[in-house]
């Protein structure tokens, strides 16, 4: 059994940062993506940023430049390092994992809330 676990939210002033940790463990075999997503009530659920295997970064244009995303190949383990949060940074932050055979794996959301 595939599973993700979250670690790393809370509440941060504006300005502030926070990093987020997910581990994947399980039966794993070849993982193609991994990657951070994100909902806040009352909207849909959005990519932040994603890393592959080799490392490519992808991010979504609300973060570019303030997040950034990485990734541990050997413990399967992906962070994202959050910079000058703001408070529509607050969300639910899901990690994702897609595996080279296709099948997506979902942790169980972290929240991050910034306020100050």
């Amino acid at each position: 059994q595939v599973q993700l676990v979250e670690s790393g939210g809370g509440l941060v002033q504006p300005g502030g940062s926070l990093r987020l940790s997910c581990a994947a463990s399980g039966s794993i075999s070849s993982i193609y993506t991994m990657g951070w997503y994100r909902q806040a009530p009352g909207k849909q659920r959005e990519l932040v940023a994603l890393i592959t295997r080799g490392s490519s970064t992808n991010y979504a244009d609300s973060v570019a430049g303030r997040f950034t995303i990485s990734r541990d190949n050997a413990e399967n383990t992906v962070y994202l390092q959050m910079n000058n949060l703001k408070p529509e940074d607050t969300a639910v932050y899901y990690c994702n994992m897609v595996l080279i055979q296709g099948q997506r794996y979902w942790g169980q959301g972290t929240q991050v809330t910034v306020s100050s």
